[in-house]
């Protein structure tokens, strides 16, 4: 059974390139499940004994413990993957987790934009052709195409930005880089900014940061986060939105599109699956009209 547990954070550092910390964190979550379930029923040898009965007598056990809710849904979502890639892999012929349900957490949701209000957003800097307004269609067109945070989007360098692949090398917490795909129209737009709007704005040629303010300098997230108040001003957008509004809208949108949960952690860099898990519920309120 060990085995099988050290083959899956394997995979996971291989397929989704989990830092060391993110693994460590699975390992240990997965080692207790491991620990109480056959300190509970010694007579278990493989995982395809493990039934439903037993993962839910674990979340029981869990939930009489002092663990916070957050805490117990990160442990269960862990569970949850692992018998995810064991079924996936046929290792196992049923998936006992199936209706297995993660505590609910009690977090205020986060706050999106629909598609259409994205859109609006986005076009909203396009009614000028100048170098800053070049820099903001780039900046909210890149915002949204990667669920960037604020800090990593205005520390981005020129040498961050790969446009032959159309990929961004985000350098992210724990010294880790993450590869942000974006589409060919923000391709479009960023290429336009480099060659018709960033010349016009850089006052020093040894400046290396990609999107700049009017001084030619880094932009700030204080002036990042004034850009995008700006702009939902001028689109009219009738709630307030931040750049970490885009964040969140990009990884609802990215659901509600069909990727799967571990493609969207990856990509927001989230180092537990149980963050991401979060923008689920999104759609579950959008499905049940909240």
């Amino acid at each position: 059974m060990e085995a099988k547990l050290l083959a899956f954070l394997d995979f996971l550092q291989e397929e989704y390139k989990y830092s060391a910390n993110t693994i460590a964190a699975y390992k240990n979550d997965l080692n207790q499940f491991l620990k109480q379930i056959t300190k509970k029923h010694p007579g278990l040898q493989s995982w395809s004994e493990v039934n439903a009965d037993i993962v839910e007598e674990y979340v029981e056990f869990m939930g009489d413990k002092t663990y916070a809710s957050s805490s117990v849904a990160r442990k269960v979502a862990a569970v949850k993957s692992f018998f995810n890639y064991l079924h996936s892999r046929s290792l196992i012929e049923d998936n006992p987790t199936t209706q297995v349900d993660s505590p609910k957490v009690k977090k205020r949701l986060p706050q999106t934009l629909d598609f259409k209000d994205v859109e609006r957003l986005l076009q909203a800097p396009k009614q000028k052709r100048s170098p800053k307004n070049l820099r903001d269609t780039a900046l909210l067109a890149m915002l949204y195409a990667t669920g960037m945070r604020v800090t990593e989007v205005v520390s981005l360098q020129q040498q961050d930005v790969d446009l032959a692949n159309a990929t961004l090398y985000c350098p992210s917490k724990e010294d880790q880089v993450r590869e942000l795909p974006f589409d060919e129209e923000t391709k479009s737009i960023l290429t336009t900014y480099l060659e018709e709007g960033r010349p016009y704005l850089v006052k020093d040629s040894s400046e290396e940061a990609l999107f700049l303010n009017h001084r030619g300098q880094q932009l700030t997230r204080q002036g990042l986060w004034l850009i995008i108040k700006a702009y939902a001003k001028e689109a009219n957008l009738d709630k307030s939105v931040t750049p970490h509004t885009l964040r969140h809208s990009f990884a609802a949108h990215k659901l509600a599109n069909g990727s799967n949960l571990q493609e969207v952690q990856q990509l927001l860099g989230h180092a537990n699956i149980s963050t991401t898990q979060i923008y689920t519920q999104l759609d579950e309120a959008s499905q049940n009209g909240a």
